[in-house]
Order: structure tokens, then C-alpha cells, then sequence
């Protein structure tokens, strides 16, 4: 997994990832923080899961100085700083960082059924 490293992101966007913790049981989850430097972004999608509701929380601990804005079709909670929502139901994106480096704390878990 890269425990502490950083690594590539999911989107091959720009952005990087580095793993913090996670496990299967008692529920699925993972930790990670997430850096967009200038120039990177995620285009807008949707993570599916095989079975169960998947969350996830995003929490900007650093914002860009311009760009690298959340965009979600239907977040359950947001603020400036604090997103929660449904990866797997609603479209979600990251707007393009124009200036400065952004850092997100993420936490994502999938409930059963």
C-alpha cells in the first residue's frame, strides 16, 4: 500500500496520495492525505462499489491560492473546509489548481446493507 509514501493518485490527474490507515473489519475504511499541487485535478466520476453505501469525508486541511475547488452533485454536508458525501452516487470532481498546493485529510468507509 505505501504506507507514509506518496503516490500517484487514482485519476493520474496530477495528484498525489498517501496512504494513513485502513482496515476491513469491523468496517471497510481508509485514510488518506491527498496533495494537488499547481496544475492538478480529477476530472468529474463517480467510485463504485461492489456492495454496501461508500462515505467519504474530506476535510481541507490546506487550500490552493486559487482553483482546486470540490465540486459535488449532491454533497451531504459542505462547507469551505468540510466534505461529506456519497462517492458512489453522486459525481464528484476537483477543479484544476491554478496557484499553491492543496492538502486534504480523507476518510472514506462503506456500510452494509
Amino acid at each position: 500500500m505505501g504506507w507514509l509514501r506518496w503516490q500517484m493518485g487514482r485519476q493520474l490527474s496530477g495528484y498525489d496520495k498517501m496512504f494513513l490507515a485502513g482496515a476491513y473489519w469491523p468496517i471497510k475504511f481508509d485514510c488518506y492525505l491527498l496533495r494537488f499541487k499547481q496544475g492538478s485535478f480529477i476530472k468529474r466520476h463517480t467510485d463504485k462499489v461492489e456492495s454496501g453505501r461508500h462515505y467519504r469525508l474530506n476535510i481541507v486541511i490546506k487550500a490552493a491560492g486559487k482553483g482546486g475547488e470540490f465540486v459535488c452533485e449532491q454533497p451531504i454536508y459542505a462547507s469551505k473546509r468540510i466534505k461529506l458525501f456519497r462517492p458512489d452516487m453522486h459525481a464528484h470532481e476537483v477543479t484544476e489548481v491554478e496557484e499553491g498546493t492543496r492538502y486534504v485529510f480523507s476518510v472514506g468507509w462503506i456500510r452494509n446493507n
